[in-house]
């Protein structure tokens, strides 16, 4: 636990899922060894006679022999780090198997018991990819190739806006919007930056660096999180502006699956013109007016899901905080009534991502694709008895895509009308009042955005 924390104040993403999934499959390979197991096996531990004294534990264990708890724990802890990074796992290695040595060694396990633990550590470590999907390391593909975007040396010609009121102020493995932005005035020198402070509006300073960077013929920047970015894409889209991306949020999840998951990262590819085009979703109203999202969009139960699992996965990380969410959201939470392509529905979740995201379920958290035309669509019925219960257990076995409360589509557009109980609807986080009727639909290739030609890895 000791490792798990350290390991989790790095900062690194790579670091903190390891250490979460390393102490979340220690507590499970404890629990079934010293809990389940011995309990039902019940075995004598060894004659201490052929054991030299010196060898000898202070105090002797009472409980089972069999499985050995401490060989289950070293192994499942190794055994998760590995599964995130094969060189934490290395590290980990020969201080799991000196722990499964030391219980021989001291007399109180037979060698079976140590491999019966260790089996049972290493394969319970494997079973929480079934809860847990390990994160794909690359970023999100593009199908498209290269577009045309100026190659700024020294940035100039570039008007970035940093959101100074994104996320708490501080951004993981960044710091302070301050120290951002001078950051970013040394990456690039020449380059237009404007903080945006409490009291400013965000909008009218996206629209006064656009009108700039349209004079200069130059692209639009922003510093902000997936909120921000989405009012930067709209604003960019609409002129016609190449935008370039610097994470300056909480979570910054396109920026993330752009792969320009530092200043570094998006100043490089401004260096060097390096942009491709990327999707936009739309969801469009009854009044005609199209709400661009660049992540997601959703209706339902989701978008306070998503609210209580980002405040609390900080501290818990992304799937023991949707457990948590979900303990919270689901007792309370209605299904909403609506029509789906004309087909009346009840759901719990009707999620909407802007590209192909995964893992399966109602709780993916990265992009495959940032193109291609589609929408992935994912829904949660509301309509079958205990749908609630059925969930919670289907997500919980790991058996969610056989489940007949979820559904989900790969689709072009999606009409969804009868709205009227409906109160809201979420765009990239950002909630906004639901109309009566929707169209989501794509805009393919609609922006286009800097990135470097080899993404690096998060």
């Amino acid at each position: 636990m000791g490792g798990a924390a350290l390991l989790g104040v790095t900062g690194n993403r790579t670091a903190r899922r390891a250490a979460l999934r390393g102490a979340g499959s220690l507590l499970l390979a404890s629990a079934l060894a010293n809990v389940a197991a011995k309990g039902l096996t019940r075995r004598p531990r060894p004659l201490l006679d052929p054991v030299p004294v010196v060898r000898r534990l202070l105090k002797q264990p009472v409980t089972s022999s069999f499985p050995s708890g401490h060989s289950a724990s070293a192994a499942a802890f190794a055994t998760a780090l590995a599964i995130e990074s094969p060189l934490l796992g290395a590290a980990a290695a020969p201080v799991a198997a000196a722990v499964m040595a030391s219980r021989v060694y001291t007399g109180v396990h037979y060698p079976g018991d140590v491999l019966a633990g260790a089996a049972l550590g290493a394969g319970t470590a494997a079973l929480t990819l079934r809860w847990w999907p390990r994160r794909n390391q690359r970023p999100a593909s593009t199908a498209a190739p290269a577009v045309d975007a100026p190659a700024l040396p020294t940035g100039e010609g570039l008007h970035i806006v940093v959101n100074g009121s994104a996320g708490s102020g501080a951004v993981p493995g960044t710091g302070t919007h301050e120290q951002i932005v001078e950051e970013l005035r040394r990456e690039l020198p020449d380059a237009d930056v404007r903080l945006c402070v409490e009291g400013d509006d965000l909008a009218v300073l996206l629209d006064q660096a656009a009108a700039a960077a349209l004079k200069a013929n130059g692209a639009l920047g922003i510093c902000g999180g997936d909120g921000s970015v989405n009012l930067a894409a709209t604003v960019a889209a609409g002129h016609g502006l190449p935008l370039a991306v610097f994470p300056g949020g909480t979570l910054n999840h396109f920026a993330v699956d752009l792969g320009t998951h530092t200043v570094r990262s998006t100043a490089e590819a401004v260096r060097a013109g390096s942009a491709r085009a990327v999707d936009l979703g739309l969801a469009i109203g009854d009044d005609g007016d199209p709400h661009p999202f660049l992540n997601t969009f959703s209706i339902g139960v989701y978008p306070e899901l998503v609210r209580v699992r980002e405040s609390l996965e900080k501290r818990l990380g992304k799937w023991p905080a949707l457990v948590v969410a979900l303990a919270r959201v689901l007792p309370k939470a209605q299904p909403v009534q609506l029509t789906v392509s004309g087909t009346p529905r009840s759901v719990w979740m009707l999620f909407a991502g802007n590209g192909a995201y995964d893992p399966p379920g109602f709780a993916p958290t990265h992009r495959s694709e940032l193109d291609g035309g589609l929408l992935d669509i994912r829904a949660i019925d509301g309509s079958h008895p205990f749908a609630r219960t059925r969930l919670l257990l289907a997500f919980l076995t790991g058996t969610l895509g056989s489940s007949p409360v979820y559904h989900e589509a790969r689709l072009s557009a999606l009409d969804i009308t009868g709205l009227q109980e409906v109160e809201q609807f979420a765009v990239d986080g950002e909630a906004l009042p639901a109309p009566t009727r929707l169209r989501l639909t794509k805009a393919s290739a609609a922006l286009t955005v800097y990135r470097p030609l080899h993404p690096a890895v998060p």
